[in-house]
């Protein structure tokens, strides 16, 4: 096997835990140093800040690039966006770590089908664009828990600034860049928001998900504190 063929093995092999691992440091590391009003990036003033300005501009646009160059809409942009970090919080988690598993001996590598039938509902949320949230709580909670640390983060430091700001201390400044990515998180995944608050239809997340990850979030921001206090 020549060394670009064992790449493209190795890359398909760890794609799935790099993406998890990485998308679950940015959801939940600095909102919990936000929480705790640690700041992690630079000041707006500072000139690194625009640094970290570009590469994140950087990563959104090939993204986007990409999309738009094979003719497709801002739209499906979007959609892949999504669901690149719903994949990586939920069946990439749970993939890697029963891989890992199993090549630990712990655990045996085991196959359940599926349901692949869709009834007319399912294909008529599919066209209007609305995500169908019938699946099982292993799935739901990590999805909510995510989005339940980062609006108490984001929530807890537009207070903390407005009350800050008020004595001359320059919260916004310090904090900008945390808080800009959990509203961008919490914008980026706004249908689990209207999955959890606004739709009352039974293809909407249940209410024992939701407070299971109300569970799950609270002690994970007790955690946080504890280590980061």
């Amino acid at each position: 096997m020549s060394l670009v063929h064992l790449m493209c093995y190795l890359e398909a092999a760890c794609m799935p835990l790099l993406c998890c691992l990485s998308v679950w440091g940015f959801a939940l590391i600095p909102q919990l140093c936000l929480f705790n009003g640690i700041p992690l990036y630079p000041k707006i003033s500072d000139s690194n800040f625009i640094v970290f300005s570009i590469i994140f501009i950087s990563a959104i646009s090939k993204s986007l690039y990409e999309v738009v160059s094979f003719g497709d809409q801002f739209k499906v942009w979007k959609n892949e966006w999504r669901i690149w970090m719903v994949k990586s919080v939920t069946c990439y988690t749970y993939g890697s770590l029963d891989a890992i598993l199993n090549k630990l001996g712990i655990k045996e590598a085991s196959f359940l089908p599926t349901n692949k039938v869709t009834d007319d509902e399912q294909v008529k949320l599919y066209e209007m664009g609305i995500f169908d949230f019938r699946a099982a709580t292993m799935f739901l909670a990590p999805l909510v828990t995510v989005i339940l640390v980062n609006f108490v983060a984001f929530a807890g430091a537009v207070v903390k600034a407005l009350v800050m700001d008020d004595n001359g201390d320059r919260y916004w400044e310090k904090m900008f860049s945390q808080m800009f990515l959990s509203f961008y998180i919490l914008v980026s995944n706004y249908a689990i928001i209207e999955g959890m608050i606004i739709r009352k239809d039974k293809s909407s997340i249940p209410l024992s998900a939701t407070l299971r990850s109300v569970v799950f979030s609270v002690f994970i921001l007790l955690i946080g504190s504890v280590i980061l206090c």
